[in-house]
């Protein structure tokens, strides 16, 4: 009798809620954004310096889109959930 009860409360249970786990998507695909927009930017012969680099997409924004999605991520964990 007593190991179905133990069962009952064994039972998994999220440790966030809905809300929480929809902030936390939001929050990697805002850093996987980051991260797709720092990509590429180099040159194909190595003999070759390409200054495209150095452009505000890859030296500006896309740093700061993944500290915002950082940023995201850890208001999805403090934020209170809905149950």
């Amino acid at each position: 009798m007593g190991s179905k009860k133990n069962k009952d409360k064994a039972k998994s249970t999220f440790l966030f809620g809905k809300k929480n786990y929809k902030i936390m998507l939001l929050g990697l695909g805002v850093i996987a954004l980051g991260f797709a927009l720092m990509a590429g930017g180099g040159s194909d012969d190595p003999n070759v310096f390409n200054e495209e680099i150095y452009n505000f997409q890859r030296i500006r924004l896309a740093p700061t889109l993944i500290l915002i999605g950082f940023a995201i991520e850890v208001y999805a964990i403090l934020a209170k959930s809905d149950s």
